[in-house]
């Protein structure tokens, strides 16, 4: 006997045997997995839960990711120069010389030297205002900026520098770039690693929610199996429900995720003229997504939906192989 496209029936009977009643969750027009029931609304809970977490760490990964660019291609445009105080030279004819020799390197958009006062600012933050510098050997900075899409070699400058202006040094931020370049790539790589988890969690609840119904639905799976239905017809019931089940909930958790961006985003830029708002900006920019993390947000949500179909197909065909 062919597998019926659904179950809809009332009462089955061997053909040469006595009568055999069906469950009374076998009715007309009920659905084999019931997932409006319970436990099927808190797994729907669950699996938004994980969902909304998922998508919040593949968010806080992208944000990281297009903050980290932005941040090192600012530091990558610029280079210094700093030059420390030497008794028996002038340090203003230094900075002067210096800044001349800069300006002169191929790639150099701009060379800008900081005063005395504007380098002794830069110090407050650490050793607080008030102070009289004039007895410390404050250094004096060279800020350079370089062209857009311009990659100089500045060891024709260094070696000006070294023979020109003995005790300047040019750092050009390979360092820091480097270090936040590791920085960014290690908190993606946790994002990714927390994606994964919650993943795998949601297939174990899965897993536990499909052996419970296939627990509490024995009897209709027998009364099935008297009738013709076999394993292949039962475990699509089961994928098709649960996948319904699992669309909704991830829908729902991506949702959420989505929504909370948005609104995050919305209370930093209207923070965006305080210092608070400076700070978040400095390190989130503007604290907005691209069009792609919108996109992974989406295909979280349907990976979830569909790890959901497919792990009960497989918990439920390796149910009846163990029960069979």
């Amino acid at each position: 006997m062919n597998a019926p496209s659904q179950p809809r029936l009332r009462k089955a009977a061997a053909p040469d045997g006595p009568k055999r009643s069906l469950p009374a969750s076998l009715s007309r027009n009920a659905p084999l997995v019931p997932v409006d029931s319970a436990g099927g609304q808190a797994l729907a809970a669950v699996i938004a839960i994980l969902t909304f977490l998922a998508a919040l760490c593949a968010g806080g990964a992208e944000l990281v990711s297009a903050s980290s660019a932005q941040w090192r291609s600012e530091i990558a445009r610029e280079v210094t120069i700093q030059i420390r105080p030497n008794p028996q030279r002038s340090i203003e004819q230094d900075v002067e010389r210096a800044t001349a020799l800069a300006r002169q390197a191929p790639g150099v958009e701009k060379a800008q030297a900081f005063t005395k006062e504007e380098s002794e600012r830069l110090l407050e933050p650490w050793l607080g205002t008030g102070l009289d510098f004039n007895d410390l050997p404050v250094p004096r900075l060279i800020v350079i900026k370089i062209q857009e899409g311009a990659k100089p070699d500045f060891g024709n400058l260094r070696q000006s520098l070294q023979r020109e202006v003995p005790g300047a040094t040019l750092d050009d931020h390979a360092l820091w770039v480097s270090r936040l370049s590791t920085m960014a790539n290690t908190i993606i790589g946790i994002g990714v690693f927390l994606v994964v988890l919650v993943l795998v969690a949601a297939g174990l609840a899965v897993i536990f929610a499909t052996r419970g119904a296939m627990a509490g639905n024995r009897e209709v799976v027998e009364v099935l199996h008297f009738v013709g239905a076999n394993d292949d017809f039962i475990a699509r019931e089961f994928q098709r429900r649960f996948f319904r089940l699992g669309l909704r909930g991830s829908a729902i958790g991506a949702g959420a995720a989505l929504v909370l961006t948005l609104l995050l985003g919305l209370v930093t830029r209207s923070l965006r003229a305080s210092p608070t708002g400076d700070q978040i900006e400095a390190l989130f920019g503007a604290f907005t997504i691209s069009w792609s993390g919108y996109a992974v947000v989406v295909l979280i949500a349907l990976l979830v939906a569909l790890i959901t179909g497919i792990v009960s197909r497989l918990t439920v065909r390796r149910f009846l192989n163990e029960s069979g």
